[in-house]
């Protein structure tokens, strides 16, 4: 009895000596089986997450797209800008010379019209007008003129006015003769008197008996100033000067 007491017990140990490992063996093999199910779980996600990925990627693509349709169509603008600048700036310019050629113009057509108008005037009033000077140069004409005539140094000096010398050396002078003919003329204080270049020129002195009755129409003067004031002078009677006083 004691000897099938010592062989069940030394069975059941090889029984579960054998079992444990194979126990063991199957339990490792059941672990690497959940493994890879845990990471393929893992590594890839549920349908519905995948559907919602897609539709989320989805709806970015066309917003995406509109993005880079807006830069487009930016950057077309800017360099589309940039080109019409100069564009635009060359119309400007364009535009501003148009104006000032048409404004020209214009001031030319008044100034032309202006000038046939004064022309036409001057035309109209000649023949009294001339008649009148005559008359008044006639009248003041010397019957002695040593006799008659006084210099500026006799009359005390000049104390009238001044014409500036840059006025003086562009439109009196020697070299700058002119005729009294056709010129603005009036009586003042019983004197015959002409404007030139903006200036009213009286004369003072009466004219020599000898000059020709019609020296103020056709003979060329000239105004100069001497020693000791202003005086007028005919070139055709060189050495002859007439003093005048000079006003605005």
């Amino acid at each position: 009895m004691k000897a099938i007491g010592v062989f069940t017990s030394a069975v059941l140990s090889l029984v579960l000596g054998i079992a444990a490992p194979a126990y063991a063996q199957k339990e490792q093999q059941s672990e690497k089986q959940e493994q890879p199910k845990q990471q393929k779980g893992k590594e890839q996600p549920k349908p519905e997450q995948q559907r919602a990925q897609q539709s989320q990627n989805q709806s970015k693509q066309p917003q995406q797209q509109q993005e880079k349709e807006n830069q487009g169509k930016q950057q077309e603008q800017h360099a589309h800008s940039q080109q019409s600048k100069p564009q635009q700036a060359q119309q400007q310019e364009e535009q501003n010379q148009n104006k000032q050629q048409h404004a020209q113009q214009q001031n030319q057509n008044t100034q032309r019209h202006g000038q046939q108008q004064h022309v036409q005037q001057q035309h109209a009033q000649q023949p009294q007008q001339r008649a009148q000077q005559q008359q008044v140069w006639q009248e003041h004409r010397a019957k002695s003129w040593q006799s008659n005539h006084r210099n500026w140094q006799q009359r005390g000096g000049y104390n009238g006015y001044r014409i500036p010398d840059d006025r003086f050396r562009g439109y009196f002078g020697s070299q700058h003769a002119f005729r009294i003919y056709g010129l603005p003329f009036m009586v003042y204080e019983g004197h015959p008197r002409f404007q030139y270049e903006g200036y009213w020129i009286a004369r003072l002195d009466p004219w020599p008996e000898y000059w020709s009755n019609d020296w103020y129409d056709n003979d060329d003067v000239y105004v100069t100033y001497g020693s000791d004031g202003y005086y007028m002078y005919d070139r055709r009677y060189p050495g002859i000067g007439i003093a005048i006083n000079i006003s605005m």
